[in-house]
């Protein structure tokens, strides 16, 4: 099985006079800013200069055809060829050269957190061309910000590490699980750790209220809680309340994010938003208009997308109501035993199963399972029972081996659900940036951006190259405020990329997700070769970009 997106290709030579004439402009301004960051130092030799590649700087700029230098961490020339030395020059003569990708949304704890310092190297990003990750999303994001990123960074990783603080955590450590509003004491326990996450250096508040027991908030408790981000200085990162036809609905929820926002005071960004199922095919273009509508007075409205028509998820955050959840694992398994309540349980699924494209539409993707790589339909159709009963089998074996969540466990599936005309509208628009959401058994986490450019850039033609660069790096670094990052530019770190535009391609599909992608020459991360000839160097140069203190922070948070 393989990924259903059809082919596409790459952006148009410029042809005009004119346009090359803009094309040259820019270039030259491009070059006096290098040659001034570089003029200052001329007489000390960069480490590596980076030859005659055609330079994406991460702008909307035109690109060019020059040298990019590094000395140590940083950037220190961008521009026509110069006049420094350095101890090695890499030829890049028909390669692209881009800053470092950026990834904000990624589930990438598997390797991060792993105790192999191999696997930390995080190889399916970095073989990408992947230099920074965002974590904490989807509101799983610790209060306990410093103290998480600094045993990540003093564990050694591969890439750079952007923190959340994340809605579900605080609202679990002071409500659990269960389904009811906080008291007054309770909710300023809440702000409290919101408090603590943003001044130990989050980059702000993720949620994600479709997943239990964050589905249990009230649009009120969500705005109160962010206030405490939005005061100091963060944004409002949601995977939405409603996606599909769950609840509210993909509009209503759309609705309700960016009033969070307007009511706390804060940028909205939309993670992986999609019209998902059935219900809401074709709603992309109403999506597009609500948020330039929030956009045109004054709301600062983002997203972000992957390529990819199929979203992973689980069984049980896909199928089951959310009442059934209240009170996590042990409290569902309970409801399941009794025959009454699984009647009412099964009754509803139905209708969840329904307008996620029915049971041949789920592939389940958990690794090292019997039921692994087949999807809902065949499983049940070899058990000999109703899909919604097979579903709750293996929702059973996952809960009580302690694996549930939102994208893990026995239960993970990839959902196929989503348009291809929403999709490429959506990617088309001017505050979209591209992220993987990737997770384990997905080929999302090791492809998504050789994805996007192969079948969107090259293939189908959906954008265009410069676009591409640009959702992948300055303009993601722009909304997220990242310290220099996202852009080649003297005194940036030196996340520079070096991808040879014939070759740069995904490996991973649905049914083998775990292949590493190819076409990446070189990658630097903070100035250290990551990535040489599509193979990690196995160096741990990534680092761990926590916010300065923002103001608002007193001395004990």
């Amino acid at each position: 099985m393989s990924s259903p997106l059809a082919p596409h290709s790459v952006r148009r030579a410029i042809g005009s006079i004119a346009a090359m004439a803009a094309l040259l402009c820019v270039a030259g301004a491009t070059a006096r800013a290098g040659d001034a960051g570089a003029d200052a130092r001329a007489d000390e030799a960069a480490d590596v200069i980076i030859r005659g590649g055609t330079i994406h700087d991460g702008s909307d700029g035109e690109p060019f055809i020059g040298d990019v230098a590094i000395r140590g961490d940083r950037i220190v020339y961008v521009g026509p060829k110069g006049r420094m030395s350095a101890g090695r020059i890499l030829d890049a003569k028909g390669m692209i050269v881009a800053p470092g990708f950026i990834d904000p949304h990624t589930h990438a704890d598997s390797f991060i957190r792993s105790p192999d310092k191999t696997v930390r190297i995080n190889a399916a990003w970095l073989d990408q061309g992947v230099s920074t990750v965002m974590i904490g999303v989807d509101g799983s994001g610790t209060p306990d910000v410093a103290a998480d990123a600094g045993r990540l960074a003093a564990s050694g990783i591969g890439t750079n590490i952007v923190s959340f603080v994340g809605f579900g955590p605080v609202r679990e450590r002071v409500l659990g699980q269960d389904a009811r509003a906080p008291t007054a004491a309770e909710l300023g326990r809440m702000k409290a750790l919101v408090t603590k996450g943003m001044c130990e250096g989050a980059v702000g508040l993720s949620t994600g209220l479709f997943y239990a027991p964050q589905s249990f908030a009230t649009t009120g408790e969500v705005v109160a809680v962010a206030r405490e981000a939005a005061i100091r200085g963060g944004l409002y990162d949601t995977h939405q309340r409603d996606e599909s036809s769950y609840s509210i609905g993909l509009l209503g929820s759309v609705e309700e994010a960016i009033e969070i926002g307007r009511q706390a005071g804060m940028p909205v960004h939309f993670a992986h938003l999609k019209a998902l199922g059935v219900d809401v095919h074709g709603q992309a273009g109403a999506v597009i208009a609500a948020i330039d509508a929030a956009r045109a007075t004054g709301v600062d409205v983002t997203a972000d997308q992957y390529p990819w028509l199929a979203s992973g998820s689980s069984l049980d955050a896909s199928l089951l109501p959310r009442w059934a959840v209240d009170g996590g694992g042990s409290a569902l398994l309970k409801r399941l035993d009794d025959p009454v309540t699984l009647a009412r349980i099964r009754n509803e699924m139905q209708d969840n199963l329904r307008r996620r494209g029915g049971a041949a539409a789920l592939l389940l993707i958990a690794q090292g399972f019997p039921w692994t790589g087949r999807t809902l339909e065949q499983v049940a159709r070899e058990w000999k029972m109703d899909s919604r009963d097979a579903a709750l089998q293996i929702i059973r074996q996952s809960v009580a081996a302690g694996d549930t969540g939102p994208k893990s466990g026995g239960a993970a599936v990839a959902s196929f659900n989503m348009a291809q005309a929403d999709v490429d509208l959506l990617m088309k628009q001017p505050w979209m940036v591209t992220s993987s959401d990737g997770s384990d058994g997905h080929p999302r986490m090791f492809a998504t951006f050789p994805e996007k450019y192969v079948r969107y850039v090259r293939e189908r033609k959906v954008i265009d190259l410069r676009s591409f660069i640009r959702q992948s790096t300055g303009r993601t670094a722009d909304i997220y405020k990242l310290d220099r990052r996202g852009y080649l530019r003297p005194g940036y770190f030196a996340d520079v990329l070096v991808f040879d535009p014939a070759r740069y391609a995904p490996r991973a599909d649905y049914v083998r997700p775990r292949e590493l992608s190819v076409g990446v020459r070189k990658l630097y991360v903070n100035g250290a070769l990551a990535v040489d000839d599509s193979h990690t160097t196995g160096v741990a140069a990534g680092r761990a970009l926590l916010r300065p203190r923002p103001p608002g922070c007193s001395d004990r948070g």
